[in-house]
């Protein structure tokens, strides 16, 4: 038996329990791994919800991404051993526990100059960006680009990546202090969308212009001040919905305001096949170990306080990264 957070029905953070769960050998094409630090993203809590349907059936265990020890190797798996460091970002959600079985086909190596900290706390929010910002719009030297969120995991990612690559970055955050925050990762403007304005921002930065990608967590509360700074031809990318889903999208408004383009991005999409995955993880882990991007932890808790975690991330206590250690 081991320790895991599941949840027998959908709620608040109080239907998140501390139980124990039977973890079994490995089937064909699975592995059984020992988790070391969990990686906490926000989806873990519109799964909580019951607002992202990706649970098969209650009692469950949250959780999609992780850094791990192999404990045992199913049949019929190459490449993988007994011992060896690894980090996933699954779709199956599983990794709040201590530990759990999976296909391998979700699990990638990690190198020695990569921390278990730092895998859990940057595969999934990593590789989003960097399908976000090589991918979805390949963002070049010269472009601005308005990030939302700016001060989350993904966010500042987003803010280190692009400026790396010579893009100017506008990041928007909930709150003076955070502003201090994506100014120390790469972000040229910060603005406190509570008091400020940020489509105002983004014009006078662009001399009227507009942006040339808005990259956005966020969702409805955001929608029409983002299409409202863009520049002509201009490329709104949505890849969450923090704030709600976004209201249908009226394809004149898009048309009259530039010929903007529209994408509802996820990243199930952008890793179809294994090489697609292992591509992503070697250009993540090469920015990290070349110092363009580095992951900030900005907090970390015990798994069995993953309740606590949720409601600080949701409060917006947080910055950066979240991590839960086992």
């Amino acid at each position: 038996m081991v320790k895991a957070i599941r949840i027998h029905e959908f709620g608040e953070a109080d239907v998140l329990k501390w139980e124990d769960i039977e973890v079994g050998d490995p089937g064909p094409g699975q592995l059984r791994l020992r988790h070391t630090v969990i990686g906490f993203n926000f989806l873990d809590i519109m799964v909580r919800k019951g607002l992202y349907p990706v649970l098969p059936e209650l009692p469950s265990v949250l959780g999609t991404e992780a850094a791990a020890v192999i404990e045992a190797v199913g049949e019929g798996v190459d490449g993988f051993s007994v011992g060896q460091r690894v980090v996933y970002a699954s779709t199956y959600p599983g990794a709040y526990a201590e530990a759990r079985l999976i296909d391998a086909a979700q699990v990638v190596a990690l190198p020695d100059n990569v921390s278990d900290e730092d895998a859990a706390a940057s595969l999934l929010k990593g590789m989003t960006a960097e399908y976000l910002i090589h991918r979805t719009y390949p963002a070049k030297s010269g472009d601005v680009a308005l990030v939302h969120a700016a001060a989350g995991g993904v966010g500042l990612f987003l803010c280190q990546w692009l400026a790396a690559k010579g893009v100017t970055v506008i990041g928007t955050v909930g709150s003076d202090a955070k502003k201090e925050t994506i100014l120390a990762n790469g972000a040229k403007h910060a603005v406190n969308y509570k008091t400020e304005n940020f489509t105002e921002v983004a014009r006078e930065v662009t001399g009227g212009v507009g942006v040339d990608v808005v990259y956005d967590s966020v969702g409805k509360d955001h929608w029409q001040g983002s299409i409202d700074s863009l520049r002509p031809r201009g490329y709104m990318v949505n890849f969450g919905n923090a704030s709600g889903p976004l209201p249908p999208i009226d394809s004149v408004e898009l048309n009259v305001k530039g010929s903007l383009f529209f994408t509802k991005a996820s990243m199930r999409f952008y890793q179809l096949t294994r090489q697609e995955l292992d591509d992503s993880a070697a250009t993540l882990f090469a920015a990290i170990a070349a110092g363009e991007i580095k992951p900030v932890i900005g907090q970390t808790y015990a798994l069995e306080n993953a309740a606590q975690a949720q409601i600080d991330v949701w409060d917006g206590k947080t910055t950066g990264s979240t991590v839960l250690t086992v």
